[in-house]
């Protein structure tokens, strides 16, 4: 059987045996009919607030965030839908902020690619910068301790915008809302501090959970001490569509968009897999291997212990954050990488993902398909190199045996897989 895989630009196919094999993807939900209709009659009557337009008035300063090039928000839709509804506020006073958290910047070829051309040439635009504190402000701590520093041209703005897009996230729950403040247009040290060890490994930060997660929790309440006038965030399908659009107060529209999302994405299985084939959904999200964690995080949560992970992640930009790349090589092997990360008064920069990275490895093995990274630079991140899906699948066949059985997950994690609770006999 041929399937296609989500990688890069171009995507990939490849051919599997016929047998126990599974495809798991999303719920094909249709785009909306006239998306450009469909943003502006959800900004003209949001849920819990009133209409944007008259949320700003000519006088007023607006802030809106944005997402980065690591996230397939279709900015491009979005930013001209909010924007017509504040004509009668002059260019001037208004500030689009991208929310980077603690990646890169990105450069004017990627803000026109994201935004389009109009937009870059016509508004001021900020590539929020985590490490620069005059940039941020101090509002406070939260309850779990995480000093709160926030960009200062949001705090500055009489009105406040955040948008964004809602899929399962491997730690936060789901991404959106006040995510886009927390980590979004956030000082460093509140982003160590949500994304810290005992953070990371907490049984509720993880795929689908929001009320018992604690880095959710205190991304939310990080947004509580300076929260938006209003939220736009929306669902997509794997043709990157909009499916949903949910506008209004932050905490009930992200809600609601959770909820939409969670019935489309989140897809039961029976019994864990041998074999789970994953990407990282393509381009943008498989820039480099610091993201593609995710997709091999979507494939842990059905594969058995023992078992292996295959996953397909371009990584034109290669591993990823420095400071990632470097602290793979720092131990020899995933349990004494999670020991050092676990140590009392360890905290480097992003050391969460390679924490994850870590429990995934004590699970399963990773065959890692990248065709712009080396043989060398595969292996120092502790996976082992795949330079043909059908040979690693078959060479993995005659490990397990006849009765292997093998999921795939072509979209990676836009599809959250989990193990459905067996039916309860009734008499």
């Amino acid at each position: 059987m041929q399937v296609d895989l989500a990688y890069g630009r171009t995507g990939l196919t490849v051919t599997l045996p016929h047998g126990c094999v599974d495809v798991v993807e999303p719920v094909d939900l249709p785009g909306v009919a006239d998306p450009h209709q469909a943003l502006r009659n959800a900004l003209r009557d949001p849920i819990g607030i009133g209409p944007l337009g008259e949320l700003a008035g000519a006088g007023d300063t607006v802030a809106i965030v944005f997402c980065d090039i690591t996230r397939p928000a279709p900015n491009h839709l979005m930013l001209p839908a909010i924007l017509a509804e504040l004509a009668h506020v002059p260019r001037v006073q208004i500030v689009l902020i991208n929310a980077t958290g603690m990646h890169r910047p990105n450069t004017e070829a990627e803000l026109c690619a994201m935004l389009g051309d109009d937009i870059v040439a016509n508004y001021r635009i900020v590539n929020h910068d985590s490490t620069d504190k005059s940039q941020l402000r101090y509002l406070g701590d939260t309850s779990s301790g995480g000093p709160v520093w926030i960009n200062s041209h949001y705090l500055d703005a009489s009105v406040k915008i955040l948008t964004g897009f809602i899929e399962p996230h491997f730690f936060a729950g789901f991404s959106g809302g006040s995510k886009l403040i927390l980590p979004g247009i956030a000082g460093a040290d509140s982003v160590m501090h949500n994304h810290n060890a005992e953070m990371i490994g907490h049984p509720s930060a993880t795929w689908g959970h929001l009320d018992d997660n604690p880095i959710h929790c205190e991304q939310r309440e990080a947004a509580g001490l300076c929260p938006p006038d209003l939220s736009l965030n929306v669902t997509i399908n794997k043709r990157k569509e909009i499916t949903g659009i949910f506008a209004g107060e932050m905490l009930q529209s992200h809600s609601a968009g959770c909820a939409f999302a969670r019935r489309s994405v989140m897809r039961p299985v029976a019994e864990p897999y041998d074999i789970v084939i994953t990407t990282n959904s393509g381009y943008p999200l498989d820039l480099n291997l610091y993201q593609a964690v995710k997709g091999m995080s979507a494939a842990y949560q059905v594969v058995k212990q023992g078992g292996a992970i295959v996953i397909a992640a371009e990584c034109a930009e290669g591993i990823g954050h420095g400071h990632f790349e470097d602290l793979l090589q720092e131990r020899a092997t995933p349990s004494a990488l999670l020991d050092l990360i676990n140590s009392p008064g360890f905290s480097q920069f992003d050391q969460w993902e390679a924490q994850i990275l870590a429990q995934i490895l004590l699970k399963a093995e990773v065959h890692l398909y990248a065709e712009t990274l080396s043989d060398q630079a595969i292996r120092d991140a502790h996976l082992q190199p795949c330079r043909s899906i059908e040979e690693t699948v078959a060479a993995l066949l005659d490990r397990y045996g006849p009765e292997t059985r093998i999921c795939v997950l072509p979209m990676g994690p836009l599809t959250i897989p989990y193990i459905a609770e067996p039916a309860v006999a009734t008499a």
